[in-house]
């Protein structure tokens, strides 16, 4: 590692010793996981609890009108159709944010399956990337996949609400993922590495999750280290402004302040 790298997920650290240089993890910007689907005749904004998502993944839900899901979505009329599950083939952050988050809230998730950037998935079509999954959702009736929010914002697709913590069903918006934040915000670790998937708060949505830069506590090439500084003090103050307009939050102001405070870390 050169400069540094982007991360969905907190870096593990022992994996960051074998690189030869502690890896410092810089919070960027929130994003989110969203449930998307494409059931014919259905356009009504579905509502999904976390047992739900977990059994659809699981292979244990296998109709649309299974009453884990038609139970909490009155007056939808459900096909019963088979559920086409799909999801991502390659490794990626938002397969750790989805995995995360449906290792907390299911017991037989964490024990099946587990969380990971690639994990082996009980069921389901593989799609590279984000737009793989949304190509194979819009392409597919029946399916179900989870992409980032930016992406279903961007190609104008139904995405559903999850029940959170609190007992909320809440549809993913800037506003629900920094409401997720806002605990972790208190009380960030000194390392930043932290999981925000079913934050407690009645507003708060339950598969958000922070971006990180990944940046080495040393960088030799002076030129590079006072270059990445400036980058980071930019990237958490006027560089904030750009990330809403992509269907980001901003950071808490609290995690903004350690960080700039983390930057005389790196030398």
């Amino acid at each position: 590692m050169h400069c540094g790298s982007v991360s969905f997920k907190p870096f593990p650290s022992s994996q960051a010793s074998k690189r030869g240089s502690d890896l410092l993890h810089f919070p960027t910007v929130l994003g989110a996981d969203v449930p998307t689907y494409n059931i014919p005749g259905v356009t009504a904004a579905l509502h999904f609890t976390p047992d739900a998502l977990a059994g659809i993944f699981l292979g244990r839900i296998t109709k649309w009108n299974d009453p884990a899901i038609a139970g909490v979505n009155h007056g939808v009329a459900l096909p019963a159709s088979d559920i086409i599950v799909v999801h991502r083939a390659d490794g990626s952050g938002t397969t750790y944010i989805w995995t995360d988050y449906l290792s907390k809230v299911s017991e037989e998730w964490k024990t099946k399956v587990g969380k990971g950037t690639s994990v082996n998935w009980p069921v389901g079509l593989g799609g590279k990337g984000n737009e793989g999954v949304m190509g194979i959702v819009k392409q597919t009736p029946n399916a179900i996949g989870y992409v980032e929010l930016i992406y279903a914002v961007q190609n104008k697709v139904p995405y559903g609400a999850v029940r959170n913590a609190a007992g909320v069903f809440v549809t993913a918006d800037l506003a629900g993922v920094s409401a997720a934040a806002a605990g972790a915000a208190k009380e960030m670790p000194a390392d930043f590495r932290v999981s925000i998937t079913n934050a407690p708060g009645k507003t708060a949505y339950p598969v958000s999750s922070f971006t990180w830069l990944l940046i080495p506590s040393r960088i030799a090439d002076a030129g590079k280290r006072d270059a990445i500084k400036g980058f980071l003090k930019w990237m958490l103050t006027d560089g904030q402004n750009f990330a809403e307009p992509l269907a980001y939050a901003k950071l808490p102001k609290e995690v903004v302040a350690k960080e700039l405070k983390a930057i005389g870390s790196i030398q």
